[in-house]
């Protein structure tokens, strides 16, 4: 995410020596890899005096932050949460300690500056869970007025899990108060192997050029991809925030076949489909027949 936070910064002809990078990773592989990761490509960080877990031990207890970009473990149940009941990050209801989701939320919303914003990526379940107080916390973040738009996105895109999630963008500066976008991209990507999925440049793009025409208040909705709704309306909906409930399903083109021809041609491609099913069934029999095995 540094890496290619400043590639971003050199594409728009700004300066990597302007910014200062601030990190933290409690696996002492991770962190090393990171430092090592910054250093050769010449980007200066501070990621803490060594690795360290985040909850109980903040390598930059006073850092504010302009932008945060997080990716961190999904789900995690065992995060010694019951030790920091009385935290004060926890400035919109304290996190269950059976998930970790929005202790990572508040952990982020909390070093953000007065104008600052953040990406993070959480598992799907943060958009609608209602269980152990986590409803509540949504809700009241919601209310404060920090949620900036939720992105749906497809499954496998990652190595280790192939569970989809979901993007957040939360701002102390929205560009349109009382407003969130929502995007649904599930429908994105392609598959470059059995199992990962990749997101093209055009896909990234697109989303991107949503949310920049979302700031500049000329976005319309498009029905089963984006839509921009109140905090009123998201109310209503007691505020879950999964996308597909706020997008709709998208309309589906007319091909201008007549129903009935339609309707003829497609269960008559399903009866000669059934027939193979039927020669297949018999083939299978046979090939097990030869081994010993009936059914």
């Amino acid at each position: 995410m540094f890496v290619q936070s400043a590639k971003f910064i050199e594409r728009h002809q700004g300066n990597i020596n302007n910014i200062s990078v601030f990190g933290q990773d409690s696996n002492p592989t991770t962190w090393k890899m990171a430092q090592m990761n910054l250093a050769i490509r010449g980007i200066e960080a501070d990621l803490g005096k060594f690795n360290a877990d985040t909850f109980f031990d903040d390598q930059h207890p006073t850092l504010k932050a302009d932008y945060i970009l997080a990716n961190p473990p999904f789900n995690l149940s065992d995060w010694g949460g019951d030790k920091l009941q009385d935290d004060v990050r926890w400035q919109y209801g304290i996190p269950p300690t059976g998930n970790a989701n929005f202790a990572w939320l508040q952990h982020m919303i909390y070093h953000l500056s007065a104008k600052g914003r953040m990406g993070m990526v959480l598992a799907n379940g943060s958009l609608s869970s209602q269980t152990s107080g986590e409803g509540t916390i949504r809700e009241n973040i919601l209310k404060a007025d920090l949620v900036e738009g939720i992105v749906a996105l497809p499954s496998q895109l990652f190595y280790t899990t192939g569970i989809p999630v979901s993007l957040w963008f939360i701002s102390k500066h929205k560009a349109q108060p009382g407003k969130v976008l929502f995007v649904d991209a599930r429908n994105m990507g392609k598959m470059v192997s059995r199992k990962l999925r990749e997101l093209s440049e055009d896909d990234m793009l697109k989303i991107a050029d949503t949310f920049n025409k979302y700031h500049d208040g000329t976005l319309e909705d498009e029905k089963g991809y984006c839509a921009v709704k109140t905090l009123a309306e998201i109310a209503e909906q007691d505020y879950i925030l999964t996308p597909g409930r706020y997008v709709g399903i998208a309309e589906v083109e007319d091909d201008g076949e007549p129903f009935s021809e339609k309707m003829e041609r497609l269960t008559g491609e399903l009866s000669e489909l059934f027939v193979q099913s039927h020669q297949l069934e018999e083939e299978i029999k046979k090939q097990l027949g030869s081994i010993g095995f009936k059914i």
